[in-house]
């Protein structure tokens, strides 16, 4: 009878053999373990994002190689984990890393729309929405009340990779300006041609 290791695919017993290879020396296993924990943080810290963001395709792709990582790699602090704790120095260290590090491609990526919210005085709001406007921004402007009196409100939904434009826009204009930015989880209608997450 054949051996249940035998009947493994070869190339998932090229790449066990590769992974004994690698843990045979103890300082190349850790190194291992915590990169392979911040690959596995940061893919589910970036699938996370996208599925907030309506990109459902995306995350599943990610959540399919993010699993793939924790099964051929990960696993191995759970055999000799607790008698070799520097496996589980490098696991955690790698997982603390790997929230950063997803979040950082994350935000370099900027994926998905935000609505920039607006408060300038009055005297500032019609200078304001006409250089949005010059720049090729969708302004819609209203008015409300605030604790000292009467101000405009500018409502600016543009792709995240415009935020740092638009605030440069706004500090030109008005420096002491008070605005708030919000992530959209999808958008409809408007100068957008068509539904878009």
């Amino acid at each position: 009878m054949r051996s249940e290791c035998n009947r493994d695919p070869v190339f998932w017993r090229g790449g066990k053999h590769i992974l004994e290879t690698i843990f045979a020396n103890p300082v190349y296993g850790y190194f291992i373990i915590f990169a392979a924990r911040v690959v596995d943080v940061s893919l589910d810290v970036f699938r996370l994002l996208m599925l907030t963001r309506g990109y459902y395709i995306v995350a599943a792709i990610i959540g399919f190689f993010e699993v793939t990582v924790f099964v051929l790699v990960l696993g191995t602090v759970i055999s000799g984990g607790i008698s070799d704790p520097l496996k589980i120095i490098a696991y955690s260290g790698g997982f603390a890393t790997g929230n950063i590090a997803g979040a950082f491609i994350e935000g370099k990526m900027a994926f998905g729309y935000v609505v920039i919210q607006v408060f300038p005085k009055m005297s500032f709001g019609d200078l304001l929405t006409a250089r949005l406007r010059k720049e090729n921004y969708g302004v819609t402007k209203i008015t409300g009340e605030g604790r000292t009196g009467i101000r405009e409100v500018l409502l600016v939904t543009v792709k995240r990779k415009n935020v740092p434009n638009i605030i440069n826009i706004i500090n030109e204009v008005a420096p002491d300006i008070f605005f708030n930015i919000s992530d959209i989880r999808s958008i409809h209608g408007g100068i957008f041609p068509r539904h878009r997450p």
